[in-house]
């Protein structure tokens, strides 16, 4: 009985990232990508339809797939990465034009995402010449 709970909190917790990363897919004050990390962990404890579901997303589940595999992402998943927090957090920016301090809050924010995605490994180059011959 307490392994079935268990389960079913693990799923839960699941869902509920999978929600926070839509909505920072939407809004930029959430990031996007340690969510789907953290539900694709869960899930992987706890339900293996769910986790498949997230690692054959046409969107993100190769780069899942690439974390969970080898704890890198490409350098083209960074670069979008860092596309669209540099789109997000400039529109964010227009809308609070009246104060300087929540623009300075968000400027911070966006550079502390920027710094962990760049820091994050990246798969080095002759794997990928390996990996597709």
């Amino acid at each position: 009985m307490r392994k079935i709970l268990q389960n079913h909190l693990l799923i839960i917790l699941g869902w509920l990232c999978m929600a926070l990363a839509v909505i920072g897919a939407i809004l930029p004050v959430l990031p996007t990508t340690p969510f789907l990390i953290v539900a694709l962990a869960l899930f992987s404890k706890s339900s293996p339809r769910f986790h498949q579901m997230l690692l054959n997303n046409v969107w993100f589940g190769p780069s899942l797939k690439q974390w969970e595999d080898k704890k890198t992402l490409s350098r083209q998943t960074k670069y979008r990465a860092t596309f669209l927090i540099v789109v997000s957090f400039s529109i964010s920016l227009v809308f609070v034009d009246y104060n300087t301090q929540l623009q300075l809050l968000l400027v911070g924010m966006a550079l502390v995402l920027l710094f962990f995605i760049w820091r994050i490994k990246e798969e080095p180059l002759m794997s990928k010449c390996l990996d597709h011959d």
